[in-house]
């Protein structure tokens, strides 16, 4: 068994995702079979965080048909097969074949020069089902992807679950990068902003991360209320979403809660 087990898998990924997911999230993957572990290399850590999510499953049910059952168990690491660090060895603890372990290390994507969006194509203004309850969200969203940083900055878009507001932030997404090709929008949730902040400190990179998130077009955070009672987060949120409001870059937040509704969260981010 060598790497073109996952070649294999590739092509059949090839010929089952639309053309731009491929292109966006499988192509860029590097593989590396040692022994009874395929190792997979995101570029950075929200393609390694997108790839686990949306296509890991499928990603195991295919090596496991193409293997007869005999998959090779498969990790999820940041980085590419040329650096890998010597001093990892075969001794590195194993998962099962539906779970991916997932190395982030100081070499994480916050330090990485290179800007890829994690947007999902597939969700756009034309295949969003509007109703009474989201209307004029809708409308806002559709001025601010013709208009990013304009009268629309920030826009809070808030609403029980169900109601489409994760497919609005991408739909966003999409349409400011229709508008300018080389747009660096990014989405994330709340939770993993706080997980990313947590990483940099225990990692040395604050640096880093405050770049990172600091040098994008467009922030389109799902799910604000996640910052309740996290007063370290919500105090490096304040000062980012400053930042880009200075740069006129464009902030969209999204929560289930009315902002005043929201206990936990300072008074100043609720403004």
């Amino acid at each position: 068994m060598n790497n073109s087990l996952w070649q294999q898998c590739v092509e059949r990924l090839q010929t089952e995702l639309p053309l731009q997911q491929f292109n966006t999230w499988i192509r860029p993957l590097q593989s590396e079979l040692n022994g009874d572990t395929l190792t997979l290399y995101a570029p950075n850590i929200y393609s390694l965080d997108w790839v686990r999510d949306k296509y890991l499953n499928t990603i195991n049910s295919y090596l496991s048909a193409l293997t007869n059952d005999k998959a090779p168990d498969v990790v999820l690491e940041v980085g590419n097969v040329s650096n890998r660090s010597p001093s990892r060895s075969s001794n590195q603890p194993r998962t099962s074949p539906r779970r991916s372990q997932v190395s982030r290390g100081a070499d994480s994507s916050l330090r990485s020069e290179s800007f890829e969006s994690n947007i999902h194509p597939e969700y756009t203004f034309d295949n969003f089902v509007e109703g009474k309850s989201n209307q004029l969200a809708r409308a806002a969203a559709i001025q601010v992807a013709e208009n990013p940083g304009g009268v629309y900055n920030p826009l809070f878009v808030y609403g029980g679950t169900g109601l489409g507001k994760t497919h609005l932030l991408h739909a966003v997404g999409n349409g400011i990068m229709q508008h300018k090709k080389d747009a660096k929008v990014f989405y994330i949730r709340a939770e993993r902003f706080v997980q990313d902040m947590v990483n940099s400190i225990r990692n040395s990179s604050t640096n880093e991360f405050k770049k990172y998130y600091r040098s994008v077009d467009a922030l389109l955070i799902d799910d604000i209320h996640f910052f309740a009672n996290k007063k370290g987060s919500q105090e490096e949120f304040f000062h980012t979403f400053n930042a880009l409001l200075e740069g006129n870059q464009q902030i969209i937040m999204t929560s289930d809660l009315y902002p005043k509704e929201i206990d936990g969260v300072e008074d100043r981010l609720k403004s």
